[in-house]
């Protein structure tokens, strides 16, 4: 049994500081993850990609 989920982390495109990480599905997902998260350094809602 393989596992389908990897562990990533969470960039802030602004300050480049790693806050979050979270587990994606790398079999259906062919795209880097992007979400709006609060970044704690910035202060304020940021888009936050993954990083490779």
């Amino acid at each position: 049994m393989t596992n389908r989920r990897k562990k990533v982390i969470l960039v802030c495109t602004e300050c480049l500081s790693r806050n979050y990480s979270t587990y994606v599905n790398h079999l259906t997902s062919e795209q880097r993850l992007e979400i709006n998260k609060f970044c704690k350094k910035c202060g304020k809602h940021v888009l936050h990609r993954e990083s490779r």
